[in-house]
């Protein structure tokens, strides 16, 4: 029991050590640089630099802090009308482009990328017009998330694919 105890007394401080790493790792975004409590975007942009893009919201603005196009991570910092954090999310995770997927038919443009950000990847549409625009994020099968916009701006709808950066070669000798 003593040496349970004992163990128990050194683990502690290290046990602290990493469960405040975690917490401030939850609240870092770009470079891993945490934002104080109650940051105005002045501070935000001391820490995380100027965005990739900025949109209105009802009641304040977002901020897009996108790493693409070959990046995995995009950043949404939400402000209140007096320019304060109310938000910050990190957009480009699986559980978010599936709930993305979902509303996806007649989103417009607009609300796309006020939702995930500008893709890492715009391309013509093929036959069918329109953009395929493309975002990376991390996973274990090397996907990617894909949407199709019609000339009109109106999202047709949207998919998982395999990232072409991943693709392996069919003439390999194994």
């Amino acid at each position: 029991m003593r040496a349970l105890a004992t163990l128990t007394t050194r683990l502690a401080p290290r046990l602290a050590a990493l469960a405040l790493a975690v917490t401030l790792a939850a609240c870092a975004g770009p470079g891993i640089t945490p934002l104080p409590p109650a940051a105005d975007e002045a501070a935000v942009r001391q820490a995380w630099g100027a965005p990739t893009g900025r949109y209105a919201l009802p009641a304040g603005s977002r901020l897009e802090y996108a790493s693409g196009p070959y990046g995995l991570t995009t950043w949404m910092v939400d402000l209140d009308a007096a320019g304060r954090v109310v938000a910050l999310k990190q957009v480009l995770d699986e559980a978010n482009l599936y709930a993305v997927q979902g509303r996806l038919p007649g989103m417009t443009r607009a609300e796309l990328l006020l939702t995930l950000g500008r893709p890492g990847e715009r391309r013509h549409g093929g036959w069918q017009g329109g953009e395929v625009w493309s975002w990376r994020f991390y996973n274990a099968f090397c996907r990617w998330f894909q949407v199709s916009i019609g000339d009109d701006g109106i999202v047709r709808d949207g998919a998982f694919g395999p990232d072409p950066l991943c693709e392996v070669e069919d003439d390999w000798p194994f």
